[in-house]
């Protein structure tokens, strides 16, 4: 929750007249029920407006996706409607992005033309105003904490029963086109695969329910496995999930592919084996093998987990900076530090303005949400799926959907869903 002296500043204060409108892909409560946009935005009517003349102390912060004010259980959503944006706009009006999700949730996002349109930002990369790069990770502690690391001999004793490589997975076929990389390595070697995607070994009844993914009973089964394949549903710099940090949490090696710049975030060069798409399947599965069987070469991916020790000096650095936290009830959460951010930024505008200085002028840039397009992997071809195809066309698509739409908001009047399909289908 805000602490007092910011709660002070962020109220929604009907005696302004600066409107800042946040304008997010979000996680939406789950107790929304039946809670309705025009309720929301009620108090925003015409007759409630600010008194003309009254002094500003403090702006007004919309959620223009409706958010209640219990950030605490959260389910995941996208929300960004085109025919309801905050039109017209004033030059009063700041827009803020929040966007912590999937890249294939909303494409067109990740071009110039439309992440330029805002003027803060919050997403997974860390060039944006607030980077939540971090966002699945607890901190340090929750990596060096060896309560479920398994001594190399049990996992040894385990793997009568057990492969070496665990997989985990029920979003399929996504836009790293993983499935196909991940069905090409198990023609080379063992994998436990216990989701939808490549299924072949069954979850106990108990943790089939995606709510169990952080049950205790979870961790320990993922925790018996020497190797788990954290694979990405998008390749993007800076988007890293909890695929990752959980297997390092675990004391389990995980074999990456994802985020190009993984190296800046792994706790120890020596941490993961981070995949070369380049690199045939086979390739990998054959290391794993010679890992599997070689405790000696094994252990020197968990030397980090066993010393506790962090080298990376860029993750503990993001990690002690960052103004949020992850599950602790000691700090704010990210939707808290997003709300502060934009307030301290708007509210100091508005006091040089008073001063008669010139406000400083925040905009987001070209990097603060940026992901290339998918690429498929080659040795695909057996791989029957149209989402493979479709996920290209899709980000192809996006280009000209952030193109008109950033056509559209330069002209600062609504329009129809209609009318910018239309244009968008016919240029």
């Amino acid at each position: 929750m805000w602490r007092i002296s910011v709660k002070k500043l962020c109220v929604f204060c009907f005696c302004a007249s600066c409107f800042v409108f946040l304008i997010m892909s979000f996680q939406v409560i789950e107790q929304l029920g039946q809670f309705e946009k025009s309720s929301h935005t009620a108090q925003l009517t015409k007759e409630q407006d600010v008194p003309h003349g009254l002094k500003v102390q403090s702006p007004i912060i919309v959620w223009w996706s409706p958010l209640t004010g219990e950030q605490g259980q959260l389910r995941e959503c996208t929300d960004f409607s085109i025919d309801s944006l905050p039109l017209p706009r004033h030059k009063q009006h700041d827009w803020a992005l929040f966007h912590e999700e999937s890249p294939k949730n909303n494409y067109k996002l990740f071009h110039k033309p439309l992440i330029t349109q805002f003027n803060h930002t919050a997403t997974f990369s860390r060039h944006a105003h607030l980077p939540l790069t971090t966002q699945h990770l607890e901190g340090i502690n929750a990596l060096t904490d060896k309560t479920l690391l398994l001594p190399l001999s049990r996992k040894n004793q385990l793997r009568k029963t057990l492969a070496a490589v665990l997989y985990v997975q029920s979003d399929c076929n996504p836009p790293s086109d993983r499935d196909v990389y991940i069905q090409e390595i198990m023609k080379h070697i063992q994998v436990d695969s216990y989701g939808q995607c490549l299924h072949n070994k069954d979850l106990a009844p108990h943790l089939r329910d995606s709510n169990a993914m952080d049950d205790q009973g979870f961790y320990q089964l993922i925790a018996q496995y020497k190797f788990m394949l954290a694979f990405e549903n998008a390749v993007c710099e800076d988007y890293i999930t909890e695929k990752l940090w959980r297997a390092l949490k675990l004391g389990v090696v995980p074999v990456y592919y994802g985020a190009p710049n993984i190296h800046k975030w792994l706790p120890d060069i020596h941490s993961a084996i981070v995949v070369d798409p380049s690199e045939p399947p086979r390739k990998v599965a054959d290391y794993l093998k010679r890992l599997d069987e070689d405790d000696e070469e094994y252990l020197k991916y968990l030397k980090w987990k066993h010393k506790g020790e962090i080298s990376n000096v860029n993750l503990v650095k993001a990690l002690q900076k960052r103004p949020w936290g992850v599950q602790d009830a000691t700090q704010d959460n990210f939707i808290d530090a997003f709300e502060c951010l934009v307030c301290n930024r708007v509210s100091e505008n508005i006091k040089r303005e008073e001063k008669n200085l010139v406000p400083v002028a925040w905009q987001a840039e070209e990097n603060h949400l940026m992901c290339s397009s998918p690429v498929l992997f080659e040795f695909g071809g057996s791989f029957e799926s149209p989402l493979r195809q479709m996920w290209i066309s899709s980000y192809e698509q996006s280009r000209r959907e952030a193109r008109v739409l950033a056509a559209m908001l330069q002209r600062n009047s609504s329009f129809t869903s209609s009318q910018f399909w239309r244009q968008v289908f016919t240029g």
